[in-house]
């Protein structure tokens, strides 16, 4: 059987996916949206259609779909591990640990909100949304939450733990992507069926998210920022333990550790080898640190991941 059909039906699994953020790149490099749209556009995507999309999920979930122990052991450690090593060898430069915390988010930060939705379900089917869900809970809580303790550890000036933890509570519970799931998950809990015209809000709402968020994200790459040009061998690091590292290591606990399912494991390498999402960049803007870095790497694992991704998709097939 030739190779060519099977990598054409490959290609088109990605692509569809991949380009509407060129066209969010396109527009904005030809100034057809102007320097704001970036942010307006990506505040709606987080603070309305994303979190209208996980409600609508979680509310129509079954229990079963969304506790998947294995998974979310195979998912977590694989991205903390990643996290945690990138630190450890960026401490080593030596950098802050600040510094050292956004480039661990780099490497272990993968995009499941904006381009893992919309992938899982042209190249799985709809039974993948539920793990990718879990997925995005993961990296937006767990792993986002640990790198907002860490970033106020390095840059606590004074002893004060209880303010501190005060302060991670407060943003964690300001997270539509939090409160979003977890406001959806009273909906089965109470046994009250949403009314029609909610679903209907809801759906359209929750349709936005996949589109908007993919031109977002090609609005945010067409973005000219000012700065020092990153050091290359750090940044390639970076970008190999994101599209290289982390579903390598996915698979290994997938396949041999805790021996998922194959559809579940397929899931949780394919979310695994997503590129770089856009949280370590806000992060790195929120706190004032040097965002070069992240940003180049954010734009080189979008791109390389059309390749990598096809090709795993190609080779599973």
């Amino acid at each position: 059987m030739s190779t060519r059909p099977v990598m054409l039906s490959t290609l088109m699994i990605v692509i569809p996916v991949f380009a509407p953020i060129f066209a969010g790149w396109l527009a904005r490099r030809l100034a057809v949206l102007g320097p704001n749209a970036t942010t307006e556009l990506n505040r709606f995507v987080v603070y309305l259609a994303l979190p209208a999309l996980l409600f609508h999920i979680v509310a129509h979930a079954r229990w079963s779909q969304i506790w998947q122990p294995g998974f979310i052991a195979v998912f977590t450690i694989g991205c903390l591990v990643v996290f945690a090593l990138t630190v450890l060898v960026s401490l080593r430069r030596p950098l802050h640990l600040a510094d050292a915390v956004i480039d661990g988010l780099n490497a272990g930060y993968a995009n499941t909100g904006f381009i893992g939705f919309p992938l899982v379900v042209v190249a799985i089917g709809q039974n993948a949304l539920g793990p990718t869900l879990v997925a995005t809970i993961i990296t937006v809580c767990v792993l986002f939450g640990a790198a907002i303790v860490l970033i106020e550890i390095g840059l606590q000036t004074e002893q004060r733990p209880a303010h501190m933890v005060l302060k991670i509570l407060r943003s964690l519970a300001r997270n539509p992507l939090l409160v979003a799931p977890l406001l959806g998950a009273l909906v089965p809990l109470s046994g009250v069926a949403i009314p029609s015209s909610a679903e209907t809000f809801l759906k359209l709402l929750g349709g936005a998210a996949s589109p908007c968020a993919l031109v977002a994200l090609g609005l945010f790459l067409a973005e000219k920022r000012e700065g020092t040009a990153p050091a290359m061998v750090p940044a390639c690091l970076l970008v190999g333990f994101k599209l290289i590292l982390q579903p390598v290591l996915t698979w290994v606990l997938a396949s041999f550790v805790f021996e998922l399912p194959a559809t579940l494991s397929h899931t949780a390498v394919l979310l695994a080898a997503l590129p770089t999402g856009t949280g370590p960049f806000m992060l790195a803007e929120f706190y004032r640190r040097e965002a070069a870095m992240t940003s180049n790497v954010i734009l080189v694992s979008t791109i390389l991941s059309l390749l990598s991704i096809s090709a795993y998709l190609y080779v599973t097939h």
